[in-house]
This record gives C-alpha cells, sequence and structure tokens, in this order.
C-alpha cells in the first residue's frame, strides 16, 4: 500500500499551541526527500470533509516549506474541531475518499490530542490511511505531545511575572490555565514557577487545607519582611473538582466533542478564600499589625485571579517542541510509505521511529500523585492534607534494589 503513495496531505485539528508548524514542515520536507508531495488540507477535518469541493490545494515545495516557522506557535494548516461520525450525511466517508482521490493523495499525517486520535482511529478503519502526531500542551496521552513543553514554559515565565505586581500590593494572586480534565501543565508549570498553592483536576480541593496554607505563609512573609511586603502565588487548573467531585465552571455548552467548556476555577478559589478570610478574626488582626487595615476600605488581603488563556498556546515554540515536532512530522510520512496506518508515533530513538496504535496513545495520563507527594514535602500545597512520600530505589538497569539502612 505506502510503496504506491504519490501524495500525502498534512491536517492539523483540535486546540492550537507551540510546535505544530514545526510538525508541518518536518512532514514535508521529508516529502520532498521521498519523492512525494505534500499537500496543506486546511482547516482541520472540516477542510477534510470539504476536500471534494476544493479547488486547489498548497503543496509544500522547496519554496513554500521554507516559509513555514517552526518556532511560530499555531499552525499554518489551520484547526478545527469537528467529529467525522457525527456528521449526519450517510455518505461521508465516501465523500472524504472521494477528495482525497482527486488530488491522488495516498495518506495523511494528522496531528492532533485525543479527540483529534479517536477521529483518526475511525479513519483508518474506515479505510483512509493515516498516522497520528501527538500534539496537544495538555500533555495527557500516553506519549510526549508536541507543545506541552512549551506550555510549560509559558505557564512559568507568566506566573513568575505575576509575582511582581502582586507583592507590590500583599495580594494572593490565582492564575488558572488550560489542562482539562488532567493537570500536567499546571503541576509542571506551578513547580517551575515556585509557585505556592497547585491545584488540579487529580485532587478534589479541600479549601480549609488551602486557605490554612495560604494564611501562615502569606503572613509570615508580610510580617518577616521590613517594608511589610508580600504574596501568596496559586496556580490552578481550569478542570478543578470540588470535595463533591463536581467541576467548577461557568461553562452552559458542550463543544463538538461532548466536553463542558469549563471557565470560573480561578473566581471559585477567590470566592473561597475571601469567605474564609472574613469570617476569621485573626485577619483582621495581621492586617492592623501590617499597617495594611482600613476600615470598609481594606479589611482583607486582595486576592486576584488572571486568566491568561490563549496567552499561552500564543507566541512562540520552545527548541525542544521545534526539534520534536520535526521528528515525528517527517516519522508519520516514512510509516504511511511503509503502508502502516492507525498509529501514532512517539519519536524517534537510537535509528528507530517509534510508534504505537493511536488506541492506546489517546488513553487519557493523569498527574503521578506519587510525585505530588514528593513536592509537597518542598512545602507546596495541593488543596489536600499531604501525604507521606515513600519512594523506591532502582539500580541502572532498572531492577529495584533494597533500602540502604
Amino acid at each position: 500500500m505506502g510503496e504506491n503513495i504519490r501524495n500525502i496531505g498534512i491536517i492539523t485539528s483540535g486546540g492550537d499551541c507551540g510546535g505544530l508548524n514545526a510538525v508541518v514542515r518536518g512532514a514535508g520536507r521529508i516529502a520532498l526527500t521521498k519523492g512525494i508531495g505534500a499537500y496543506i488540507i486546511p482547516n482541520g477535518y472540516a477542510g477534510l470533509y470539504n476536500l471534494v469541493n476544493i479547488d486547489h490545494l498548497t503543496m509544500l515545495d522547496e519554496e513554500r516549506v521554507d516559509h513555514v516557522n517552526s518556532t511560530f506557535a499555531g499552525s499554518e494548516a489551520g484547526h478545527s474541531r469537528v467529529k467525522i461520525s457525527k456528521i449526519s450525511n450517510p455518505g461521508k466517508y465516501r465523500q472524504i475518499l472521494d477528495g482525497l482521490k482527486k488530488f491522488d493523495i495516498g495518506g495523511l499525517v494528522i496531528s492532533g490530542g485525543d479527540d483529534t486520535g479517536s477521529v483518526l482511529v475511525d479513519l483508518a478503519e474506515n479505510g483512509i490511511p493515516c498516522v497520528h502526531a501527538p500534539k496537544t500542551m495538555d500533555l495527557d496521552l500516553q506519549t510526549y505531545s508536541v507543545g506541552g513543553d512549551s506550555a510549560v514554559n509559558k505557564i512559568a515565565h507568566i506566573v513568575e511575572e505575576i509575582k511582581t505586581t502582586g507583592r507590590t500590593h500583599n495580594r494572593v494572586m490565582v492564575v488558572e490555565v488550560f489542562g482539562r480534565y488532567a493537570g500536567h501543565t499546571a503541576f509542571r508549570g506551578g513547580i517551575a514557577a515556585d509557585a505556592d498553592c497547585i491545584l488540579i483536576p487529580e485532587i478534589p480541593v479541600d479549601f480549609d487545607v488551602v486557605y490554612e496554607h495560604m494564611k501562615k505563609t502569606y503572613t509570615r512573609r508580610i510580617l518577616n519582611s521590613d517594608v511589610f511586603s508580600g504574596m501568596y502565588s496559586i496556580v490552578v487548573a481550569e478542570g478543578i473538582k470540588g470535595e463533591d467531585g463536581k467541576l467548577f465552571t461557568d461553562g452552559a455548552s458542550n463543544d463538538a466533542f461532548g466536553h463542558v467548556k469549563l471557565a470560573g476555577a480561578a473566581k471559585y478559589v477567590r470566592s473561597a478564600l475571601e469567605e474564609r478570610m472574613r469570617s476569621d478574626p485573626e485577619i483582621e488582626k495581621f492586617m492592623k499589625d501590617s499597617g495594611m487595615y482600613v476600615e470598609g476600605v481594606l479589611e482583607i488581603p486582595e486576592v486576584r485571579e488572571v486568566t491568561p488563556g490563549h496567552l499561552v498556546r500564543s507566541g512562540g515554540t520552545s527548541a525542544y517542541d521545534v526539534s520534536f515536532g520535526k521528528e515525528i512530522g517527517g516519522a508519520a510520512v516514512v510509516l504511511l510509505l511503509e503502508g502502516i496506518s492507525g498509529v501514532t508515533v512517539y519519536g524517534i530513538a537510537d535509528g528507530e521511529i517509534r510508534y504505537m496504535p493511536t488506541k492506546q496513545a489517546i488513553v487519557q495520563r493523569y498527574v503521578n500523585l506519587e510525585m505530588v507527594s514528593y513536592y509537597e514535602q518542598m512545602d507546596v500545597c495541593f488543596g489536600r492534607h499531604p501525604k507521606p512520600f515513600e519512594p523506591s530505589f532502582k539500580n541502572n538497569d532498572g531492577e529495584p534494589v533494597e533500602r540502604f539502612l
């Protein structure tokens, strides 16, 4: 099958992030080396579905691929959130195959996350050759996904910079970031920025624990400062849950894949902290001791929420994501030419292209709670009572060893 491919199509889908243009460029360059054409199919799966009605596609020839800037976040190919199986047209797969035939496209390189991957599985099962290049800034696939490193770096940078205004006004700063139902980027970004508290979907939030940690840390910093200056930083993933297991969300609608549109987590955190401060008599004494108290005007510390939103997806791409994106984009082309379809390519190492069935790759992966326990030893609050960290030990061969007493 693969040796008969004369052209491939490149699709990016789902949320945008850093590294996607590196996937496009890597796929285009390898296609040129292999002597086949590489077309950009615009607008994600919507463009694929409508391909039969499109008159012209851009081919990544030597000149055009030069203009794909790997360091720019987002994608030259464009995106949409479309689940092919939900399209009511009973001839939808035949229409897609006709579109591919129109441009003599024999296989697809598709970059996206779990939703994109689920559509890829559907396409492969309906006779459409395709390989998945994993992309999601949420980092919740079973493999590393392009965009994750860029997002973590951006979150860390934002949280670190927000501390300057927080310290100037003695505020508690709550930064809400993407991540849906897994907290990888909030976790890693918060750790990198020395955040005091990190709230992730994997751990239902006990706001009494958060409040006590905030109160102890925040008041200590200000009272020990020679200018009564200090702040407290919280990074919160958009998909956090309360102790009842319910999401904090202002969203009233679902996207094309049935996911609740999450919003409002930081607001809930702010409200929970303010409510506890107002009912805590020790806060009034603290405000007076630090010279901040003004009756009727400033009676509790200020809590401010910040939602960088799409800024985390935007701008530049980390060097790691550029390198990884080029690797998996190019490797996806090689796999198609080898007749391999319905798989996720997750890297190249020691001269080997490594891949796995996409059905396995898109199973959601969560933050390891043992690592949470580890960072709790460093006095990072995760909205729960800290749990002991009990490490095991392995040698260089990956074999378990006994603890040294």
